[in-house]
């Protein structure tokens, strides 16, 4: 990602989406559900300020962003509101059972986005 925006000199947005709905189905705990949403946001700033220094240690413009919602909904609102020229989502790699119960955010980023998607397996 940071070597296809320094060749392009593109700015990057290091985007995470924090999915309350993924343990919505959990009887109601307050306390626990603050909990879960809290480490959710820590992992989140984690990812985002990873990408974020990387980038500006080449010398790229960057801006974190934290969003909430579905992820692939979030992500490809926030692409189409902000002229986003290219998508790059990660994907976990998953199939079979586990694709078709959980759904695959990066797929549904590939079926919905306006603009050219890359999607970078975990190694």
């Amino acid at each position: 990602m940071v070597e296809l925006a320094c060749l392009s000199g593109a700015k990057i947005y290091a985007a995470s989406v924090i999915d309350r709905s993924t343990y919505s189905s959990v009887p109601e705990d307050l306390e626990w559900e603050e909990a879960m949403y809290d480490r959710f946001r820590e992992l989140a700033e984690e990812a985002v300020s990873y990408v974020e220094n990387t980038a500006k240690n080449a010398g790229l413009d960057v801006e974190a962003v934290l969003l909430e919602g579905h992820p692939a909904e979030e992500i490809v609102s926030f692409a189409e509101k902000n002229g986003i020229d290219l998508i790059i989502v990660g994907s976990l790699g998953k199939s079979g059972v586990e694709r078709f119960m959980l759904g695959s955010v990066s797929e549904k980023v590939v079926k919905n986005a306006k603009v050219p998607v890359l999607v970078v397996r975990r190694k």
